[in-house]
């Protein structure tokens, strides 16, 4: 793979905090960066294929749409059934996303985390409940922790300088 060159790192750049909110985002940024539409999607979409970018999709406010009672549920799970029950847990709806972590033990037994949203914690926990029951005798232990303050999430930024790259 070829390093990213100063159009890759721009475009990077321009769109790291989103895409523009306009009905033609790609010919909003070709007029920003110099180029046409066609190679910013171009570039995008070689950067997609070769992992330099994760995805490109849209990221809802939960809170804006009514989804308050937001819960980290934390599993024990057989390491030996993790991949086929994370997967399965990471296909329910309300999950909106699931990952594998160490355990750090003693304290910690938990090794998978399942991120689920609702209206209310009743909500919440029901749906805990249908994954315990996906992950049956698989599962040793469990927790819910809710969360109590709203934390803006940002990926990984890239400094506008030239320099050495530093992300910020």
């Amino acid at each position: 793979m070829n390093p990213p060159d100063d159009l890759d790192r721009r475009l990077v750049i321009a769109t790291q905090a989103g895409l523009p909110l306009v009905p033609r985002p790609y010919d909003a940024l070709a007029a920003q960066l110099g180029v046409s539409a066609e190679v910013v999607r171009a570039r995008l979409a070689a950067m997609l294929e070769n992992g330099r970018i994760r995805r490109i999709g849209a990221v809802p406010n939960h809170y804006a749409l009514g989804y308050t009672a937001n819960g980290m549920s934390v599993w024990d799970v057989d390491d030996a059934r993790i991949v086929e029950l994370g997967e399965a847990v990471g296909r329910l709806p309300g999950v909106t996303h699931c990952y594998e972590r160490p355990r750090a033990l003693p304290d910690w037994p938990y090794n998978l985390f399942a991120m689920v949203h609702g209206r209310d914690r009743a909500t919440v926990l029901a749906q805990v409940e249908t994954i315990a029951r996906l992950l049956g005798a698989a599962c040793r232990a469990r927790d819910v922790l809710f969360s109590t303050a709203i934390l803006k999430k940002t990926g990984l930024r890239i400094g506008r300088g030239g320099g050495d790259g530093a992300a910020y």
